[in-house]
């Protein structure tokens, strides 16, 4: 475990250690930057879903749409580690709000690619090109909350439950607001919001600057990537991130051959309602340490129901599989988010969340592109074996390779 740093600590405890949510807002400028990261994270939740909902809608493939969102993922997982190991040298400020505009500009090329009929590659490109300059929106929350909150390891397991929490709601109501936007006024509608509440929410939440952690000088800390069991955890993110994309893709081609291609956002929406409730119970609770391998057991058993009730032809039933299954999500990324705060260099933590996220992306990309693959090559009810497997994939990593 990396050593607490030495210098003054910014916000003085009352003398007691709390893990209550009201204990976490109390700290001064905690809710201003958590309502400026949240409006920014908001789109996070709305730009794959805008983006297979308009490519699908103007194309008419789903594999294409799959693949473009999938390269912008990976574009993502590339440029992460990279853009956070600067935030890290020169502050949040400084590197995150510049990112963010040339993401915002991006996402408009993207637009104007949609909705002039471009050739495919330029989808391709204008999307990783977004995807590669968005900073790790929660990663920068997680920090703040990590600096502040390092003398106080119960309150700052209730925050990063609060972040997961977080993460669930804005993909719980971003595909609605997607969905929503694309079917009530033109598809490219919800690209277009999503980068002005990227652009804003970054403006609000950098201008906090009381809460930011202070630059590093440039550490002389191994990478993250050498810290004991990081890299077991980072696998074991790759497989989950697997399960969230291929489900995004299988559930909205599903509804779609139900004729019923506008619901699917809600029905992604009360799969991350699940989560985002388990999430907050969970960070209510005080374990006496992380659990990992119980957490993946969980989800690996939970993400059956999602292929079982496919098979009943009947939306309704599906997004109540949906909410259950996304009960296990949340407590096994808090877990494993917790356990690379501990096993991450100090200087470097950044980085090392950034490194989760890349893995997430990376299978993520993989899961989308292969949900969609299995969507036309086999069936919408059999594509829900993708992340089913995925799932399964996630526990025999964790069990093997991982002492959590």
């Amino acid at each position: 475990m990396p050593q607490q740093t030495t210098e003054d600590h910014p916000i003085r405890s009352s003398g007691r250690t709390s893990t209550g949510y009201r204990r976490l807002f109390a700290l001064p400028g905690a809710r201003a930057f958590t309502a400026g990261n949240l409006l920014a994270r908001l789109p996070m939740g709305m730009f794959s879903v805008s983006a297979v909902v308009m490519i699908a809608g103007t194309r008419g493939s789903y594999a294409l749409a799959g693949a473009v969102t999938a390269t912008g993922l990976t574009a993502t997982a590339v440029a992460g580690p990279w853009l956070a190991r600067l935030v890290d040298r020169h502050g949040q400020a400084r590197i995150a709000l510049p990112a963010t505009v040339v993401s915002a500009l991006g996402s408009l090329a993207l637009l104007l690619c949609v909705r002039h009929g471009a050739p495919d590659w330029t989808l391709f490109a204008a999307y990783a090109g977004t995807a590669a300059t968005t900073p790790n929106i929660g990663g920068l929350s997680r920090a703040r909350w990590a600096h502040l909150l390092r003398d106080e390891p119960g309150a700052l397991h209730t925050a990063n439950a609060f972040e997961q929490a977080a993460d669930e709601l804005c993909f719980m109501l971003g595909p609605v607001l997607a969905s929503f936007l694309a079917g009530a006024l033109f598809p490219e509608a919800g690209t277009l919001v999503g980068a002005v509440l990227l652009l804003a929410g970054m403006v609000l939440f950098t201008a906090q600057r009381a809460t930011e952690p202070p630059p590093r000088a440039r550490s002389k800390a191994a990478s993250p990537l050498r810290s004991p069991g990081v890299p077991a955890l980072l696998v074991c993110f790759v497989a989950t991130g697997a399960v969230f994309g291929s489900t995004e893709v299988v559930t909205i081609a599903y509804a779609d051959s139900l004729g019923q291609r506008a619901a699917a956002g809600a029905v992604l929406a009360l799969q991350a309602a699940g989560s985002c409730a388990a999430g907050l119970a969970y960070g209510a609770l005080k374990p006496a340490g992380p659990r990992l391998r119980r957490c993946l057991a969980a989800m690996a058993v939970l993400m059956t129901l999602p292929w079982a009730a496919a098979g009943t032809g009947s939306l309704v039933v599906l997004a109540g599989a949906l909410l259950v299954a996304g009960m296990a999500t949340a407590p096994t990324m808090v877990t494993a988010m917790t356990l690379v705060q501990r096993r991450t260099p100090a200087d470097r933590l950044n980085e090392g969340m950034s490194l989760m996220v890349t893995g997430l992306l990376t299978g993520i990309a993989c899961g989308s592109a292969t949900g969609g693959w299995a969507t036309e090559h086999l069936s919408p009810v059999a594509a829900f074996a993708v992340p089913a497997a995925a799932a399964a994939l996630a526990l025999l990593i964790g069990s093997v390779s991982t002492r959590a």
